[in-house]
């Protein structure tokens, strides 16, 4: 660790490890830390990423993948199943990672292309000078250490503690935080080449839960429900022990995490003097879905272009770093999340006999090629009151 760089990016997850290789790659001096002891660990997500999404970053490779997907299943709290076979679902459904070797592959290409790398070293402060970020001071061992900087990329997850130290408010509305648990379990019944989402507010209230393959008889199952849902006896916890003891009983678990994952709006705005704020600390992750690998890594790679072109300027402002806001707002995947989050806001407050209405319409689809939108543009034209009622949504919203 050096006393100064061009760059600072806190966290070494998918976000901040594509924005310390793509600013390294472009010249610049990097150094990216990570407050846990190991990179990839724990595991806080289903871990499962679309083929094509995985492409623009870095191609398969079978050491950390863990499953590749042929279909999707969606049930209705009746039982009723809508099923995507691999002609419609697989190039969308993609891979399920395994994230402990996925994410040090990336920190690892970071490391190859010129970064600094640092583990168990946690930002405890930012560097302020008239308001400015210029560096972020470090603890490693008991010790700090200043490290100044042109730049600084907050990739530090949904805590995003660096980004409010900075004065960034960060606060996501207890209802949009989506409280999960997840269990990694073995020797199960499961098709190892689907991924199957279960609805309804007796199984996953105003959430859903699912079931990832991660090879013949082992999965991912976890769950995730609003925060407002949670409380004692009816956690999300409590919930996926109940699914688990009836639909697994045989089954074994051999990790079980927990964590919380943001379903909100992003923040307002991701920048600010000598500052910009990727991945699940910049409230990026999809609504409706909860994915955000993807996301993480298309705003590290843009924070890191835009860092790049602003440094050979002389010009870390605000204003100049702007660009990098502007430009994943008006992206697809900007735009992906605000039509997601408002189809998100209608879905969590329709009651099961609606949904199970909506599933058992979707289920006699027959689509050439899934995607939310081709989903939702379908299910409008055989329940035309959708079409009324989101509009409404989207008028209440704003």
């Amino acid at each position: 660790m050096k006393s100064r760089y061009d760059v600072v990016v806190v966290g070494g997850g998918p976000g901040g490890a594509i924005a310390a290789r793509t600013a390294a790659e472009k010249g610049l001096s990097v150094f990216l830390a990570e407050k846990r002891p190991a990179i990839g660990a724990p595991i806080r997500c289903a871990e499962g990423i679309g083929k094509e999404a995985l492409a623009e970053f870095i191609d398969p490779d079978p050491r950390w993948i863990s499953a590749e997907l042929k279909g999707a299943e969606i049930v209705a709290p009746d039982g009723t199943s809508m099923k995507l076979a691999s002609e419609q679902a697989g190039s969308k459904v993609g891979y399920i990672l395994d994230r402990k070797f996925f994410d040090r592959e990336l920190v690892w290409r970071a490391a190859e292309a010129g970064a600094d790398v640092a583990v168990k070293t946690r930002a405890v402060a930012p560097v302020l000078e008239g308001g400015a970020v210029k560096g972020a001071v470090f603890e490693y061992c008991g010790e700090r250490q200043r490290v100044d900087a042109d730049v600084v990329i907050a990739a530090d997850g949904v805590e995003s503690k660096f980004s409010r130290w900075c004065g960034i408010d960060t606060t996501v509305p207890v209802r949009e935080i989506m409280t999960s648990a997840q269990y990694l379990m073995t020797d199960i019944d499961i098709d190892p080449y689907t991924t199957v989402f279960l609805l309804g507010n007796e199984v996953a209230p105003e959430g859903y839960l699912w079931i990832f393959p991660k090879g013949e008889r082992t999965a991912n199952v976890g769950i995730g429900i609003s925060g407002k849902k949670s409380g004692a006896g009816h956690r999300a916890r409590d919930y996926l022990d109940r699914f688990v003891s009836s639909r697994f009983p045989e089954g074994k678990t051999i990790e079980h995490i927990v964590g919380g994952v943001s379903v909100c709006r992003p923040l307002p705005c991701t920048v600010a003097d000598g500052l910009m704020i990727v991945g699940d600390a910049a409230r990026v992750v999809d609504p409706l879905t909860g994915g955000g690998i993807y996301n993480a890594m298309f705003t590290g790679r843009l924070a890191a272009v835009t860092a790049a072109a602003a440094i050979s300027k002389g010009d870390c402002s605000k204003a100049a770093l702007m660009q990098y806001d502007t430009a994943w707002r008006d992206s697809p995947m900007g735009k992906t999340i605000a039509r997601n989050w408002q189809i998100k806001e209608y879905l969590i407050k329709l009651p099961d006999e609606k949904l199970n209405a909506i599933i058992q319409s979707a289920a006699s689809l027959n689509l050439k090629e899934f995607s939310t939108m081709s989903l939702i543009r379908e299910l409008m034209k055989r329940n035309p009151k959708l079409v009324v009622e989101l509009a409404a949504l989207k008028a209440s919203l704003g």
